[in-house]
């Protein structure tokens, strides 16, 4: 009898054990997920919604904000305005406060409130959480939130001269930090140590950009597949590619923004995004889209390193979205544009919830979510035919993208934290 009941114990243990893996297996870790592409494996996400239905918990902000939020397991990490001061906070999955930490003081805001010092999305490796903020302050906290380092990159890089507000995520790879500082101060590639802040690396970014075309909101991106692996950086005309070794450039391509017919407030602010043997790169201004074979050298414009060309209909400021041989462009009027991943052919061109977009699209389980700044999430259906799910409203302004992780879809509004899936 006692071996039985030490049998089914051992039993209940291995299921519970395998229960929690499952549990957490989608954490969502830093800005457009696991792989920083939008993409996520839940197959149990919501489609369906308002600002009461299907509703978990609504958890109020103290202030606006327009950074994604990240999850690790039963923990969830945001930065947001509180008053004049600047603050990361962390919430558990039940949508409970755990602790709140001032950052910095100094909250500024651009486009009429539309963003904030708290653009930036933070990024955490499970044991620690990382946050940049407008104001230049870059922290590193512990889970139970003690402050680990803090330190300014402005002070230590040079002031940002930018139009707008400093907007960029650091990537967050192994045991380093990767920045992109663009502006008319500095066009700076930076590797930081991940647990002291210290400089690893610091690349010299070239560009004979000018006015406006010298600020970016881009956020760097990683490029990985079985031969190789290097730092994407787009901004000032140009994306690049280096090596995460020492920041060294492997290539450049321009063509974004014609000499001919110069556009002096191209302003490059929607990031490129990756797939095995491609990378998708916006621009703006309804300007070109690129598709560009990684494995490529030295200059490589109008090479056949780029396998195709959009001519026109650049996202403005949501990323692209790469999945299942398809590439997903959602316009900032909401217009969602289709085409072939291999052959840069246009599948379709339509119109979704028209109104300001500046999330970025994310996937999951055969559907799309395009997010609107009046917070109507449309749910469109993948695949080379335009078919819309279902149309979504928590009725709040949201800047913020989705996340998903396990089995819960959560929207950031500038009021509240939403934890959207079925009542338990």
């Amino acid at each position: 009898m006692r071996i039985r009941t030490v049998i089914n114990l051992v039993i209940f243990l291995i299921i519970s054990i395998t229960l929690i893996n499952v549990s957490f297996a989608g954490n969502w870790h830093q800005w457009r997920g696991a792989n920083n592409d939008g993409i996520s494996n839940e197959t149990d996400v919501p489609i369906q919604w308002s600002h009461t239905e299907n509703v978990r918990w609504r958890h109020p902000l103290p202030g606006e904000g327009a950074s994604t939020p990240v999850v690790w397991k039963d923990k969830i990490f945001l930065t947001c305005a509180d008053g004049n001061d600047l603050v990361l906070m962390c919430i558990n999955t039940d949508g409970e406060e755990l602790w709140k930490r001032t950052l910095a003081q100094g909250n500024r805001t651009k486009r009429g409130g539309e963003v904030n010092n708290a653009a930036p999305s933070p990024t955490t490796d499970g044991k620690h959480v990382w946050a940049f903020l407008g104001t230049g302050d870059l922290v590193c906290y512990d889970f139970k939130g003690n402050n680990i380092w803090h330190t300014n990159i402005e002070e230590r890089y040079g002031n940002f001269r930018l139009g707008f507000i400093m907007s960029m995520t650091p990537l967050l790879y192994k045991d380093r930090l990767y920045l992109q500082l663009i502006h008319s101060n500095a066009w700076l590639v930076l590797a930081l140590d991940k647990m002291t802040g210290e400089e690893i690396w610091k690349h010299d970014r070239k560009s004979d950009a000018t006015a406006e075309c010298e600020h970016a909101y881009t956020s760097p991106i990683l490029y990985r597949d079985s031969e190789r692996e290097f730092l994407v950086v787009h901004g000032a005309d140009y994306v690049t590619a280096h090596n995460l070794d020492d920041g060294s450039e492997i290539w450049r391509c321009g063509g974004l923004n014609s000499k001919a017919s110069y556009n002096h407030s191209f302003r490059l602010v929607a990031s490129p995004v990756a797939a095995e043997g491609l990378i998708v790169v916006p621009s703006a201004k309804n300007g070109p889209v690129l598709g560009l074979d990684p494995s490529g050298a030295g200059d490589i414009t109008d090479s056949k390193w780029q396998i195709w060309k959009l001519s026109r209909g650049t996202p403005d400021v949501p990323s692209p979205l790469i999945h299942d041989g398809l590439v997903y462009l959602c316009r900032e009027n909401g217009d969602l544009i289709c085409i072939d991943a291999k052959t840069g052919e246009q599948l379709y061109l339509e119109r979704t919830h028209r109104h300001r977009h500046r999330s970025s699209p994310v996937y999951a389980n055969g559907y799309i979510f395009l997010t609107a700044r009046d917070g109507v999430v449309n749910v469109i259906k993948a695949g080379r035919e335009f078919q819309i799910v279902s149309t979504n409203s928590i009725g709040e302004a949201v800047a913020a993208s989705p996340v998903i992780a396990d089995g819960t879809l959560y929207l950031r509004s500038y009021d509240a934290l939403y934890a959207i899936g079925k009542k338990e």
